[in-house]
């Protein structure tokens, strides 16, 4: 049996995909082998001994310690792309709401309540709809800074609108590319591509590297009549810099889902509260996703989206294989021959196995043709080098 604790509200479609003979979900948990969530912070909380995996329902992690739960051997999932079609949605919302004076023409109509004739308003409004007036998106230069699985889908629809797509992403993965469009022009660098765009959407995730990547400088370069998309982190835009471009005329708008008490009412700031993956699909499909990826992990040792241990999967099926191990050690030379030759001593012969590492971590898969004695573990355990060891 598994144990599994739960933070926040987690889709009931998600959970449902736990197998009940197998798995007991509650978030009352006190030793879980894995913990389930969504946006609770964990950097205060005591982690048990028992935790082997972590899984948040959303793609950012800065809510969760991950360095310091590596040290320790747990894993932490991610689960990129299962809300990308929402956060795609808002920013075309965000992109039609910027380009014409919607809401500053609904609430210019809302305070027309003491009017009570038809053919009065009507021609009111006729006299007044020039101040609302916008700008067609189609032939607009949009720049996309981060083309994954969000900015991939935005590139596609802004394609579709008939915009010009720049994009600049200096980690750009195989499987990205592959997705990506080719009428997307790929920039050398952010500058190259804010001195060109119109709208700029950001994508891309919140580290050191991207602290207020958008700021006093980078906002010089753009136009003055351009707008800044932010649906991804805070953090990314130096939002007091973007005030001043603002008031001085050297920034056209700001659209964002991370309201701060500075960008309230100002008539430039469209700013709506972090509701990029609130919607029922987006948070179903995290949900499903999560919890596929921590039974595949628990039930088999199998690593696909964390945030902090290698993507690693070995295949159930050898005839001849009678028990499966998985063991995680700090990435330094020789660990692995030490625990084959501790295979070796006590006569186990390994049917198959994959050893993967990523920065100081290593990660390792073996099926065994018969199940491994406790003298076995314990040696394997004694190694330094090791941080955890598990039979599956």
């Amino acid at each position: 049996m598994f144990y599994i604790r739960t933070y926040n509200k987690i889709s009931s479609r998600g959970l449902s995909s736990f197998p009940a003979d197998f798995y007991q979900v509650s978030e009352e948990e006190s030793q879980p082998h894995g913990i389930l969530l969504r946006s609770q912070k964990l950097h205060d909380i005591d982690l048990p001994e028992s935790v082997l995996g972590i899984a948040r329902a959303g793609a950012g992690t800065n809510n969760i310690p991950v360095s310091k739960f590596t040290e320790k051997g747990v894993v932490v999932f991610n689960t990129p792309g299962a809300n990308a079609n929402a956060v795609k949605e808002l920013v075309l919302a965000g992109l039609l709401l910027g380009s014409r004076g919607i809401l500053q023409g609904r609430d210019y109509v809302n305070t027309l309540t003491e009017m009570s004739d038809s053919d009065e308003m009507a021609k009111l409004l006729e006299q007044e709809k020039k101040h609302y007036a916008g700008r067609e998106l189609m032939g607009k230069t949009l720049g996309i800074v981060g083309l994954g699985a969000i900015g991939s889908l935005v590139a596609d629809v802004a394609l579709a609108l008939g915009m010009k797509v720049v994009g600049y992403d200096p980690a750009l993965s195989i499987d990205a590319a592959w997705r990506l469009s080719s009428q997307v022009k790929r920039m050398e660098s952010l500058e190259q591509l804010l001195g060109r765009v119109d709208y700029v959407t950001l994508h891309i995730p919140a580290i050191a590297a991207t602290k207020h990547l958008i700021n006093e400088d980078t906002l010089q370069l753009m136009k003055s009549t351009a707008c800044i998309l932010n649906f991804a982190r805070a953090s990314i835009v130096d939002s007091n810099a973007v005030v001043q471009a603002l008031d001085a005329g050297a920034l056209g708008q700001y659209i964002c889902d991370f309201p701060e008490p500075w960008l309230i009412n100002h008539k430039k700031v469209i700013a709506v509260p972090h509701i990029g993956a609130s919607t029922a699909e987006a948070e179903e499909n995290c949900a499903t996703m999560a919890v596929a990826q921590l039974r595949e992990f628990l039930e088999h040792g199998n690593i696909k989206n964390s945030v902090n241990f290698p993507t690693t999967e070995l295949a159930r099926g050898h005839g001849n294989t009678h028990a499966r191990l998985t063991f995680t050690n700090h990435n330094k030379p020789g660990v692995l021959g030490q625990v084959l030759s501790i295979f070796a001593e006590h006569e186990i012969n390994i049917v198959d196995m994959v050893n993967k590492s990523r920065d100081d971590i290593a990660y390792n898969i073996l099926d065994m043709s018969e199940q491994p004695s406790q003298e076995t573990l314990n040696a394997m355990k004694a190694i330094s080098a090791v941080l955890n060891v598990r039979v599956l």
